[in-house]
């Protein structure tokens, strides 16, 4: 437990920022998640797999642009999101 006033201060900021960033990369997690079914399932269409994927890069962005992660990670995230479109969606069209 804290022993003085700005440690008491230091952790309630802690908890307040731990919260936001998780919720952020739920968040993150499950536009990724709903992007890479999206790309895998064959009912959907090209168009929508595209929208999906776009919307997950947006939300990587934005966490990126937080700082939630590093935008390192989003780079890769998004090339790989990208790759994944191009190969599997490339021959379907």
């Amino acid at each position: 437990m804290p022993n003085n006033a700005s440690a008491e201060k230091r952790m309630r900021q802690e908890q307040k920022r731990r919260a936001h960033n998780r919720s952020v990369k739920s968040r993150v997690r499950s536009t990724i998640t709903k992007a890479r079914t999206a790309i895998t399932t064959d009912s959907v269409a090209f168009d929508a797999s595209e929208a999906a994927v776009r919307a997950a890069i947006s939300e990587l962005d934005r966490a990126a642009k937080k700082g939630v992660i590093h935008k390192n990670n989003a780079s890769r995230r998004k090339s790989r999101l990208m790759k994944q479109l191009n190969t599997t969606k490339v021959s379907e069209k």
